[in-house]
């Protein structure tokens, strides 16, 4: 379970599925063991928040039952209301009936008060209260409520039917509102034939990040002739380097794309200590940082073996070339280097053991980016 966003909310994980379901069966039991033999119930769902809860209950009660609805409106965003709205009603003869609510949250009473309202003249033989959910630190009514399958804080959840502006019911589990979450921004540095690819696919999938390749900025803006990426050109076709301020520039804009995220994997950048200052800079304005940089380490002969490997079937000349592929760690390192000092000069520098299986790199990159 991850954190979800809902329009301009965001909601942590609170209650799996598995514990849900665990819950519903244990209320049908209940419900179950406090009837009459041969008694079959009238279930009243209330609208439109129980529905998956009342059909998971009616699953679970191991018995003949009938079912209906009403449906009543109380919430405005994330607030309960005093004013109920009654929006559809039963047409059922209740006279004699055991009827039994089925809510997914009962918090202020206010629901409930309009529920006592609508049987009191039903001539019912015992209306019974069944929550999924219950507030007591905000319930305000003096009213019987016969079976609670849990008692929570009073923070607005989503989730399992419940919704917030209509919205979220859909999910299985139930999340419960939080602040927005702190980005975690991290410079992703690896050897040649480490597998920092890899690694950067899987912790944007888990983390649900952004990942920034400068290999990738610079190759779009250059196709789509964008007014940087016509300047970078220039400078690629002169075989000159691309100025620091035309690549943080593309840097800028696609960070810029990325305000609404959980955070973002630089990949390629910084690679000087001036672009990192630069980085450190523009982030700043934005109230943000980078959190951490993360290298990956694996000893050179191991990863010369393995581009030696990779170059019987890549096609790439330059992975079956030693003194090729010698060229490219020694510019790594020596980069990696020169980063490796400023980064750790903030206390950001976390290397990491890159030799054993993908789940196992992807474990230690996430025990330090857990902790950021």
């Amino acid at each position: 379970m991850k954190t979800i966003k809902l329009q301009n909310l965001y909601f942590d994980p609170f209650i799996d599925k598995d514990e849900i379901a665990a819950i519903v069966k244990y209320l049908a039991w209940q419900v179950k063991s406090d009837l009459s033999k041969n008694e079959i119930p009238l279930f009243v769902g209330i609208l439109n928040g129980c529905f998956l809860f009342a059909a998971d209950f009616i699953r679970a009660y191991e018995g003949d039952c009938e079912v209906s609805f009403v449906k009543l409106a109380s919430y405005s965003g994330t607030k309960s209301t005093d004013e109920v709205k009654y929006l559809l009603g039963i047409n059922e003869d209740l006279t004699g009936r055991t009827v039994i609510i089925l809510e997914d949250i009962i918090d202020t009473g206010a629901t409930l008060q309009e529920i006592y309202t609508i049987f009191r003249n039903k001539n019912v033989k015992e209306l019974k209260v069944v929550t999924l959910f219950f507030k007591p630190e905000v319930f305000k009514k003096e009213l019987p409520i016969n079976y609670i399958g849990k008692s929570i804080e009073d923070k607005f959840i989503v989730g399992y039917g419940l919704d917030y502006n209509g919205l979220g019911r859909n999910y299985p589990s139930i999340y419960q509102l939080t602040t927005k979450p702190k980005m975690k921004n991290i410079v992703l540095f690896g050897p040649p034939g480490a597998g920092k690819g890899t690694q950067a696919d899987l912790l944007k999938e888990k983390y649900q990040l952004v990942h920034i390749s400068t290999g990738d900025v610079f190759r779009f803006n250059i196709k789509n002739e964008t007014e940087l990426g016509k300047l970078a050109k220039k400078y690629i076709d002169a075989g000159d380097l691309v100025p620091d301020e035309v690549t943080i520039d593309m840097l800028k804009a696609e960070v810029e794309k990325n305000n609404d995220t959980n955070g973002i994997i630089f990949d390629g950048f910084p690679r000087t200590a001036s672009q990192a200052t630069a980085l450190d800079e523009f982030l700043s304005e934005k109230g943000l940082q980078v959190d951490a940089m993360i290298a990956l380490e694996v000893h050179e002969d191991l990863l010369v073996e393995r581009i030696f490997g990779r170059g019987k079937t890549s096609g790439r000349s330059d992975d079956t070339d030693e003194e090729k592929i010698r060229n490219r760690f020694n510019e790594y390192n020596t980069k990696t280097a020169i980063l490796k000092d400023f980064y750790e000069a903030q206390n950001k520098y976390f290397g990491i053991n890159g030799v054993g299986s993908i789940d196992e790199i992807t474990t230690r990159i996430s025990n330090v980016f857990e902790t950021l």
